[in-house]
């Protein structure tokens, strides 16, 4: 089984909105709809689990409803950080997902996520235990972004020792920092330049501008 998780459960401070950003409408849909929407129509993700700030829940539910997101099967509460927020949702699939099981880590906020993307971090989990998208930024640095898969017994183990021991949980820290800091090697897999976090209003307009582009082609 191959199991989202969306983390969704940011307030979006920095954006300047009244509400989190990932609930900001763009042409009359949610962000973390644009996001789900691209586990929902993958053909090799089961099911998905939001990780959603409170006070959410209920209209993150009536929004799948609403845009057929029947993937969707778990909404836990965020945490005070992402990486608390990381670990509830892992937490949460215990007994319901066993050790093998590929568990995709993806942030809310990212709502261009790829197809192919996606299917390359299955791939590469599925022959090594883990895969990380990344960008070249150069020939020496890579930069690390999601979706990030790992196994799930692998994955649960890390949250229970990183939180117990204090590892690599703090500031801005997410899985792979985390996972290098427990020892772990980690593996690459294919990144996009689409796939953009939007933090600020100007990631916003990029967001909005890419979608024009899309509606531009179909229309031609």
């Amino acid at each position: 089984m191959n199991v989202a998780i969306i983390i969704a459960g940011g307030s979006g401070q920095r954006m300047g909105y009244d509400i989190p950003k990932q609930f900001i409408n763009v042409y009359d849909k949610p962000v973390l709809i644009y996001t789900l929407e691209g586990f929902q129509k993958h053909p090799e993700i089961d099911a998905i689990e939001v990780v959603c700030i409170d006070g959410w829940h209920d209209i993150v539910w009536a929004y799948a409803k609403q845009y057929g997101i029947d993937k969707l099967k778990w909404i836990v509460p965020g945490g005070e950080t992402g990486q608390e927020s990381i670990r509830n949702g892992v937490y949460n699939l215990e007994g319901k997902c066993s050790d093998d099981d590929i568990i995709i880590i993806h942030d809310g906020i990212r709502p261009l996520v790829d197809a192919t993307v996606l299917s390359d971090v299955i791939i590469k989990c599925r022959k090594y235990g883990n895969a990380v998208t990344s960008l070249p930024y150069n020939e020496q640095i890579f930069g690390v972004s999601t979706p990030q898969a790992y196994r799930f017994g692998k994955l649960d183990w890390a949250y229970h020792e990183a939180f117990e021991k204090k590892i690599g949980i703090y500031g801005s820290s997410y899985t792979n920092t985390m996972m290098v800091e427990l020892g772990e090697r980690l593996y690459f897999a294919a990144g996009s330049d689409k796939n953009i976090k939007l933090t600020t209003k100007d990631d916003l307009e990029m967001f909005k501008a890419y979608l024009r582009a899309d509606r531009d082609h179909w229309l031609k």
